[in-house]
């Protein structure tokens, strides 16, 4: 059976590794972002999801899906003293109303096929990483997020769960942390695999989850970290 899987942030690194995926294994890849990519392999709307009203016509053009993946992410760094409210407020609306809105949308189909996926991409930074708290605060609440949807939703026969990376080889980490810049070198000491992670390897995680074989699984946190939670529970 075909399904059809909505994906944010669909157009580079960990979404754009997903949609192929998601093809190779038979199924229609939907695509949302501000850019499409010239080899996407499946449908893909172009839209600024951080604009309410055009998400919202996108997601009405889009129509019934069988599960989605929120996987866009918006981070600016800081440490406490120096957070610019703006961006606190931004990033809240950039990852957790957009992942709202958009699962939202697509849950009334769910529930009618008593059949769903819902994948939130959060992250390691969570678990205490410093600079972050604006960026860990809003990919906190989508784990929770992930909880109480898992219990409201088991009965209907959707899944729901995060797939939380470490430091991964995308555009977002790049920005964040040049390669050779101290920032680097912090996560290279503090993952026991001492390599950052391929979006391919995230985007395997989150394929599990969104397959027949993973009907099972509801309510977690999985941990696609080359062991930096690990790293993260000893230092406590």
């Amino acid at each position: 059976m075909t399904r059809r899987f909505l994906i944010t942030g669909a157009s580079r690194g960990i979404g754009r590794a997903l949609a192929q995926r998601v093809a190779d294994a038979g199924h229609r890849p939907i695509g949302l972002a501000r850019t499409a990519p010239a080899d996407f392999p499946g449908e893909f709307h172009e839209v600024d999801v951080l604009d309410r009203a055009a998400t919202a016509d996108a997601l009405g053009k889009i129509g019934d899906v069988d599960g989605v993946v929120n996987n866009v992410g918006f981070a600016r760094m800081a440490p406490l003293g120096e957070i610019d409210l703006d961006d606190l407020a931004w990033m809240y609306d950039g990852n957790v109303r957009v992942a709202v809105q958009v699962t939202q949308a697509a849950l009334p189909a769910m529930k009618a096929a008593g059949w769903g996926r819902i994948v939130n991409v959060t992250s390691l930074v969570t678990l205490g990483t410093p600079n972050r708290s604006a960026y860990a605060a809003a990919k906190g609440a989508m784990d929770a997020l992930t909880k109480v949807w898992a219990g409201e939703l088991a009965g209907a026969g959707i899944t729901v769960n995060s797939v939380a990376p470490g430091p991964t080889e995308t555009e977002m980490f790049r920005r964040n942390t040049p390669v050779g810049s101290p920032q680097e070198e912090r996560f290279f000491d503090s993952l026991p695999i001492g390599r950052i992670g391929r979006p391919e390897e995230v985007a395997a995680a989150i394929s599990f989850l969104l397959s027949e074989d993973g009907a099972y699984t509801t309510g977690q946190i999985i941990r696609v970290d080359g062991g930096g939670s690990i790293a993260a529970s000893q230092r406590r």
